[in-house]
């Protein structure tokens, strides 16, 4: 379900850069991040055995945010691209290394399996933790633009069933960190439901009628001010794991 998601709300934002072909001040960071966290969980599942879920699920991943970074660095302009770069050898290369040859030659296989449980366990904490900076945003805007209903929804029940399939193989580095993604997607909904009703600044605001001489009329002429659009600013909320 996660692969399904993270395709469904990725799509728009990549079918815009290649529609206009320019990454439009997008980053690369949420896909190099996603990237690794994959490579991650695939490497913890075959150090674990009997975990084909997170296998297929993660293997599934890794395709799909190759795909996105190929993409992104296509239409990114120079700089980017080399921001791109620094990032994927620094992550996905350099950390990936060091974590992989850290624990591949433990010569105790239940160590090398802890040691992986605690870096997934530290990492999915953090990626739960990070809507929290899109909450931030809905409260201080009072807008829901940048927090879909439904992908908080999707989200909450991701985390209900990568839960229950941890508590099954009685693994807490997949349970415990989806009990935070649970009660975060809660918060989510919540808050959506305040705030989705409010109204916001770019609400059209009609403004009186002002008198106005007019030298030719005794009467006094009317006019019509013209309604005045409020400024908003436009980020992209999950670019954004």
């Amino acid at each position: 379900m996660d692969g399904l998601i993270h395709v469904k709300f990725c799509r728009p934002t990549f079918y815009q850069i290649y529609k206009k072909k320019t990454s439009e001040g997008f980053q690369s960071i949420p896909y190099v991040i996603s990237l690794f966290s994959a490579m991650i969980w695939i490497y913890y599942a075959f150090v674990k055995q009997n975990a084909m879920l997170l296998i297929t699920i993660n293997s599934f991943w890794c395709c799909i945010e190759i795909f996105y970074i190929a993409t992104y660095f296509y239409y990114a302009p120079k700089k980017e691209r080399v921001d791109t770069v620094k990032l994927f050898l620094l992550v996905n290369v350099f950390g990936f290394g060091v974590i992989f040859l850290s624990t591949f030659f433990l010569q105790n296989p239940f160590i090398r399996l802890r040691i992986l449980g605690y870096v997934c366990l530290t990492f999915a904490l953090s990626v739960f933790v990070a809507p929290l900076g899109i909450v931030r945003k809905v409260i201080k805007t009072k807008s829901v633009e940048y927090m879909p209903f439904t992908l908080s929804v999707f989200l909450t029940l991701s985390a209900v069933m990568w839960f229950f399939y941890g508590l099954a193989l009685k693994d807490v580095n997949i349970a415990v960190p989806n009990v935070l993604g649970f009660i975060f997607g809660i918060l989510q909904m919540i808050i959506y439901a305040i705030y989705k009703n409010y109204p916001s600044d770019d609400k059209m605001v009609e403004m009186p009628k002002v008198h106005q001489p007019n030298t030719n009329n005794n009467n006094g002429g009317v006019f019509e001010a013209q309604n005045i659009k409020g400024n908003t600013t436009n980020c992209d909320a999950y670019n954004k794991v």
